[in-house]
């Protein structure tokens, strides 16, 4: 198989762990390449429910190389965690087939700190939505060059020389702005060091470990957090995270050259979501919206908020495909539409007296947009069984069959249900 790169196609939450899962059997690595632990991957297998924020999806295929790369931003004490929730279940996540890279750059507690106050000084209107869990401001360290890496870890006077530096600035922010206390640099580095101790033997040279699974003839398995239309740059800026979610930014956050990048697969939510601030062109505020967020238990699986629900927007898709140059759609949660008499899809937008195709480039000029929909029917048919295409009813296929008309992309992939087994592949 080729190596396959996974990005959300939305705002998130598409259900990516599944596909990572699922096409993780072929591959002989899976590598993470950009956000951290805001994001959370819902696999279930078996009907066992797993959750993880940071170890890659393809962690429960026995013997799968698993691979944190250096465009990720890693929380120690969640990765940690996670080990030891896997390890209790059983599940290897040893360092012979668990690395990061040493050139990770590792969130702090003092990111975390930064991160919530800031967002405690905001107006309503203007904040952003964040976790809380210290992303942005680790990627700032990271481009002001004060940033820890994973290899610093096992450095303990440079890791101490560091805490130290990047504690000046952010100490004077903490008291004279939003009157905290200061952290005690000593004591934030005294507290990292026996989590350093157990990360040591996870750290090594993730780029190595792609070029040799290529060398043997093995598929590399990149998996991206979040989704396109929060990217740092193509998103919908400022309500957008702080990483590059697009598909070309895999080489980059993995550590290997772009024609590495040869199948990419956009996950494709059958409708739409989104969790925290930011303009949402198709949200449904009724009782239709209601029913997507029951029955498709859209809560979100880092921070449990209540997801917002509304239409398929396939502008935002189309800017997808052209931002991502995908090969192909895996769409998700088709079994959520089951029982909608009608369903609707935005096929453009009207923005300041004119059609559009493509979202509006100025900053905040989605929340000016109207949609304009096209109707298709709905049906009632109980799809969750099916494993064939040939299975699914007549308009669920001509829904499938809209989609690739209007984006221009295939469906490979449909999900029709959470478990492992519950996919067509076409």
């Amino acid at each position: 198989m080729s190596n396959t790169v996974i990005v959300g196609t939305q705002w998130g939450d598409e259900g990516k762990g599944k596909i990572v899962d699922m096409l993780a059997q072929e591959a002989g690595a899976i590598v993470r390449f950009q956000g951290g632990n805001n994001a959370g991957h819902t696999l279930v297998v078996a009907g066992e429910q797993c959750i993880l924020h940071l170890i890659p999806s393809g962690v429960l295929h026995p013997g799968k190389k698993c691979l944190i790369g250096n465009g990720v931003v890693l929380d120690p004490e969640v990765f940690l965690k996670e080990i030891d929730g896997l390890n209790a279940k059983g599940i290897d996540v040893s360092p012979e087939r668990m690395m990061i890279s040493k050139k990770t750059q590792i969130i702090m507690s003092y990111h975390r700190m930064m991160d919530n106050c800031r967002e405690s000084v905001k107006s309503d209107e203007s904040k952003i939505g964040t976790t809380g869990r210290g992303i942005g401001p680790c990627y700032e360290d990271k481009m002001n060059r004060i940033g820890i890496r994973a290899a610093d870890l096992a450095d303990p006077e440079l890791l101490r020389a560091k805490i130290v530096e990047a504690l000046i600035e952010k100490n004077v922010l903490f008291e004279k702005l939003f009157n905290v206390e200061a952290l005690d640099p000593e004591k934030v580095y005294q507290d990292i060091l026996p989590v350093a101790e157990r990360i040591k033997p996870f750290l090594g040279d993730v780029s190595s470990v792609i070029q040799e699974v290529n060398k043997e003839g093995g598929m590399v398995l990149f998996e991206g957090a979040q989704g396109i239309h929060l990217d740092i740059d193509h998103g919908t800026y400022p309500f957008v995270t702080s990483s590059n979610t697009v598909a070309g930014n895999a080489a980059a956050g993995a550590g290997c050259g772009p024609r590495c990048l040869e199948r990419i697969i956009g996950i494709l939510k059958a409708y739409t979501t989104r969790v925290g601030s930011g303009p949402f062109a198709t949200e449904l505020l009724d009782e239709t919206g209601d029913t997507l967020q029951a029955n498709g238990h859209e809560f979100g699986a880092t921070t449990g908020r209540k997801r917002r629900c509304g239409w398929l927007d396939l502008v935002i898709i189309r800017e997808t495909a052209r931002l991502c140059d995908l090969t192909e759609f895996a769409l998700t949660k088709l079994d959520v539409l089951s029982g909608l008499k009608e369903l609707k899809i935005c096929v453009s937008y009207e923005y300041r007296g004119e059609k559009i195709s493509y979202p509006p480039q100025e900053q905040n000029g989605m929340a000016f947009v109207k949609p304009v929909y096209e109707t298709m029917p709905g049906w009632d048919e109980d799809i969750t069984g099916a494993r064939t295409y040939d299975e699914l009813p007549e308009a669920a296929k001509n829904y499938i069959a809209r989609i690739e008309e209007l984006s221009g992309v295939k469906v490979g992939i449909v999900s029709v249900g959470p478990d492992r087994a519950q996919t067509i592949v076409r």
